[in-house]
C-alpha cells in the first residue's frame, strides 16, 4: 500500500551520528519535527537547528519551502539560520584575519539561500560589510569574498541600490581603476557598477563619471576572458541606461578608439570560441550602433532647412554641374529653375520640380538623404557612372537612382531593425559590422550599386521599379544569412547571386513544391508521416538527453548565474543544476536536482509561464515571452522554469517534452523539419520517375481476359 500524499520518507544526517531514517508528515510543524530528531540524538536547545539540504545548492527547509522535498531526498542537520548569521556576523568583526577571512568565505556561500541572507541583513550585516570594503586596504583573496557575499546578499532585493553611500561605491570604482588588484575582485566589482546602473538616473551618472571608457577599453584588452567580459557587461549597461544625446557621445568616443577593429580582431577572431554571454553583448552593441540612425530615420525633410537644401543640391552638382556648357548662374531665374527640375528627373526624383517631397516620408526620412551623399562623396565615380548611365538612356529602362535609394534605405533598415528594442536573449549579430566604421552608409553603397546591376539584368522599366527591390530585398537577406566575415566578402558572395540565380532558387521551390503537390505523391507523403515523426521524436529526445545550458534573467539584469538540464538516458529523471561559466557539458552526477517524468504533468508556454506573469508588471521583453517555457509537476504545485537560449532550442525542448507527455510535437521547427525530411525521402523514392509526369489518378486496371491459356503450364516442362 503506498504512503500517503503528506508523508514522505527520508534520511536525516550529522557529523558524527548514525544517520536517520523518518516518515517526515507534512502536516506536523517543522519545530516538532526538528524536537523530534534531536531527541534521538540527545541534542538539546532543537531551536538552535534546523534542517538543510545535502545536495544542490544547500537551501534551508522552512515551512514555506518544505513541500518541495521528495521521497527519498537526505537532509542535514545543521545549524539554524539565525545562530549562523550570528555566528558570521561577530566572525567578519574578529582582528583575527585567518578567522575574518573564512567568516567571508563561508558568509558568501550561505548568502545564497534567501532564509540565512534575511537573518544576516536583519542583524545589520550590510553595514558591517560596507565598513570592511570602505575602512579596509585588503585588494586580494578577503576583499573578492566580501564582495562575493555583498552580490549574493543584493541579490534577493531586500535592499534597494540606491540605499549605498557614495564613499562604498567610490571605493567599488577604485578596485575597477586601480592595476594591483585581485583579478576576481576586479570582476566581481565590476558587476556590481554593472546591477548599479539600470537601477536610477543618479548612480548611472555616478557610475558614468568614475569609470572612464578609456578604463572599460583597458580591461577589454587583457587576456583575462572573464575580466573581459564583465568590462563589456558594464560598458553595454552604460550605453543602455545613457540618453540619446549621451550615447551617441559614448559611441562616437569608442569609434575614435577603434573599438570595432579591435573586437573584430581580437574578440570576434580570437583563437578562443565566443561565448554564448559576449555573442549578447557583441549583439546588443551592433544594436544600439545602428539604431543611431533612427532619429534620422524618422525625420522627415524640412524643406525649408537651408542644411537639408544644400544637400539635396550637392547630389545634383556632383553628377551634372561639371558637364554644364556653361554655369547655371548665368541662366535667367526661371531657365534656371527648369534646368534644375530637369537634372532632378534625371537624377530619379518623382517630384523633380520639389525633391524635398519625395523624403517627406519617415521612414526612411533623411536617413535616405544621408545615404545617397555619402554614396556621392565617398565613391564619387560609381554614383556618376549609375546616374549619367541612366540619366542617358531613351529606351524607358533607365534605373532611378533617388527613388531605388528611399527604398533601399528602408528595405535594409527593415532587414537590420534599425529602430526596434535591443532582445534580452539574442546573440545573432553580423561579424563584417565590426569591420567596418560606417557600417551602414558602405552597405547602402554596394546595395545601391547592386539595384542597378540587378535592374539591368531584368530589364526592368519604371512598371517593374517594385519587383526589382524585391529580387534586390532577396538578394541582401540570403547573403547575410551566410554571416560574411567583412563587406569585400559580402559584396562578392551578393554580387554572384545574380538575378538568374534568384530565379534558378525560385524554380527548384516552384518546381518542388508543384511536384508535392501531386495527388499520388500527397499520399505518398501521407504515408511516411509516421516513420519520419517517430525519426523526429527520436531527435528530440537525443537533444534533451545532451542538455542545454540555460541563462537565469531577472527583471532587472540579464544574469550571469547559469544551470544545466538534462534527460537520463532511459528517459525517466530531468537532472539540473547549476553550472559555472564555462562549463559545456556537465556529468549528469553533478546535476543533484531532479524530477522524475512520471511527475510531470504539464508545459506551459509564453504567457502563461508563471515566471512571465512575475514580470508582467513593467514592459514585458517581446522575446522572453517567445523564448519561455515551464514544466509544471508533482501534483500541479511546483514549476521548472525555462528561458531558452534560441528559438532553436526552444522548438527542440518543446517538443522534447510534449514527447514525455504523450503529446504531439507543436512547433514551428517540427514543421520544417518533417519537410526537409519529407522532401529527401520523397526525391529518393521518386528517382527513377525523373522527367515522367505523374498522372493525378492511376490507370485503369484493365478487364481480366476471357481465358487464361496462355498460361504456362510447368507440369509438363521438359525432363
Amino acid at each position: 500500500m503506498p504512503p500517503p500524499k503528506d508523508v514522505v520518507k527520508i534520511a536525516i544526517q550529522m557529523v558524527g551520528a548514525i544517520p536517520q531514517l523518518i516518515d517526515l508528515q507534512q502536516t506536523k510543524p517543522l519545530a516538532s519535527v526538528l524536537k523530534d530528531v534531536c531527541d534521538a540524538w540527545s541534542l538539546p536547545n532543537a531551536e538552535h537547528y534546523a534542517l538543510q539540504y545535502t545536495d544542490g545548492r544547500q537551501t534551508y527547509i522552512t515551512e514555506s519551502n518544505r513541500g518541495e522535498i521528495k521521497n527519498g531526498s537526505i537532509l542535514r542537520l545543521t545549524t539554524s539560520p539565525d545562530q549562523e548569521a550570528e555566528r558570521l556576523y561577530s566572525g567578519i568583526q574578529s582582528n583575527n584575519l585567518d578567522v575574518k577571512t573564512d567568516s567571508l568565505k563561508k558568509l558568501a556561500s550561505l548568502s545564497q539561500d534567501v532564509t540565512f541572507a534575511q537573518e544576516f541583513i536583519n542583524r545589520n550585516g550590510l553595514k558591517q560589510i560596507f565598513s570592511i570594503v570602505e575602512e579596509g586596504n585588503d585588494t586580494g583573496e578577503m576583499l573578492a569574498h566580501t564582495l562575493k557575499a555583498f552580490m549574493e546578499l543584493m541579490e534577493h532585493d531586500f535592499v534597494s541600490w540606491e540605499t549605498l553611500s557614495a564613499t562604498f561605491i567610490k571605493k567599488i570604482v577604485s578596485y575597477v581603476n586601480m592595476n594591483a588588484v585581485d583579478a576576481s575582485a576586479q570582476q566581481l566589482s565590476l558587476t556590481i557598477l554593472e546591477n548599479m546602473v539600470p537601477t536610477s538616473r543618479p548612480l548611472f551618472e555616478l557610475v558614468k563619471k568614475e569609470v572612464t571608457l578609456d578604463r572599460l577599453l583597458t580591461h577589454l584588452q587583457v587576456t583575462n576572458a572573464q575580466l573581459q567580459l564583465k568590462a563589456m557587461a558594464l560598458l553595454i549597461a552604460l550605453l543602455l541606461a545613457a540618453t540619446d544625446a549621451e550615447r551617441r557621445d559614448m559611441m562616437e568616443y569608442l569609434r575614435e578608439k577603434n573599438i570595432r577593429q579591435f573586437i573584430h580582431k581580437n574578440i570576434i577572431h580570437s583563437s578562443e570560441p565566443l561565448g554564448d554571454e559576449m555573442a549578447h553583448y557583441l549583439y546588443v552593441l551592433q544594436s544600439v550602433s545602428l539604431n543611431l540612425c533612427e532619429r534620422r530615420m524618422r525625420t522627415s525633410m524640412d524643406p525649408y532647412s537651408q542644411e537639408q537644401r544644400e544637400l539635396l543640391q550637392s547630389l545634383r552638382q556632383t553628377a551634372f554641374e561639371s558637364e554644364s556648357e556653361a554655369p547655371a548662374s548665368n541662366f535667367s531665374t526661371e531657365r534656371r529653375r527648369s534646368l534644375c527640375a530637369k537634372e532632378f528627373r534625371k537624377l530619379g526624383f518623382v517630384n523633380n520640380s520639389n525633391p524635398a517631397e519625395d523624403l517627406r516620408r519617415a521612414p526612411p526620412g533623411l536617413l535616405a538623404l544621408d545615404n545617397m551623399v555619402y554614396f556621392s562623396r565617398h565613391t564619387p565615380n560609381a554614383y556618376s557612372r549609375f546616374v549619367l548611365e541612366n540619366s542617358s538612356r531613351e529606351d524607358k529602362h533607365e534605373c532611378p537612382f533617388a527613388r531605388s535609394s528611399i527604398q533601399l534605405t528602408l528595405i535594409l533598415c527593415e532587414i537590420l531593425h534599425i529602430g526596434e528594442p535591443c532582445s534580452e536573449t539574442a546573440q545573432a549579430f553580423y561579424p563584417m559590422f565590426f569591420g567596418q566604421d560606417h557600417f551602414f552608409e558602405e552597405l547602402f553603397c554596394i546595395c545601391i550599386q547592386l539595384v542597378n546591376k540587378t535592374w539591368k539584368e531584368m530589364r526592368a522599366t519604371q512598371e517593374d521599379f517594385d519587383k526589382v527591390l524585391q529580387v534586390v530585398r532577396e538578394q541582401i537577406t540570403r547573403t547575410l544569412a551566410l554571416k560574411p566575415t567583412s563587406l569585400e566578402l559580402f559584396k562578392t558572395r551578393v554580387n554572384a547571386l545574380n538575378y538568374s540565380e534568384i530565379l534558378k532558387l525560385r524554380q527548384t521551390e516552384r518546381l518542388h513544391q508543384e511536384e508535392t503537390l501531386a495527388v499520388p505523391v500527397l499520399e505518398l507523403r501521407e504515408r511516411l508521416k509516421p516513420e519520419l515523426l517517430e525519426l523526429i521524436r527520436q531527435q528530440r529526445l537525443l537533444h534533451l538527453c545532451e542538455g542545454t545550458l540555460f541563462r537565469k534573467i531577472s527583471s532587472r539584469r540579464r544574469q550571469d548565474k547559469l544551470w544545466y538540464c538534462r534527460l537520463s538516458p532511459n528517459h525517466k529523471v530531468l537532472h539540473y543544476g547549476d553550472v559555472e561559466e564555462g562549463v559545456h557539458s556537465p556529468p549528469i552526477e553533478s546535476l543533484l536536482e531532479k524530477i522524475p517524468v512520471a511527475d510531470m504533468k504539464m508545459l506551459l508556454v509564453g504567457k502563461e509561464c508563471p515566471h512571465t506573469k512575475e514580470k508582467s508588471s513593467g514592459k514585458q521583453n517581446k522575446d522572453v515571452l517567445e523564448l519561455a517555457f515551464s514544466i509544471v509537476y508533482d501534483m500541479e504545485e511546483y514549476c521548472l522554469n525555462f528561458v531558452a537560449p534560441t528559438r532553436y532550442e526552444f522548438c527542440l525542448w518543446t517538443d522534447g517534452l510534449n514527447v514525455l507527455l504523450g503529446k504531439e510535437m507543436t512547433s514551428e521547427r517540427t514543421q520544417t523539419d518533417l519537410d526537409v525530411l519529407l522532401s529527401m525521402e520523397l526525391k529518393l523514392r521518386l528517382l527513377d520517375l525523373e522527367n515522367i509526369s505523374i498522372p493525378d489518378t492511376p490507370p485503369p486496371v484493365p478487364k481480366p481476359p476471357s481465358n487464361l491459356n496462355f498460361c504456362y503450364d510447368f507440369s509438363y516442362a521438359e525432363q
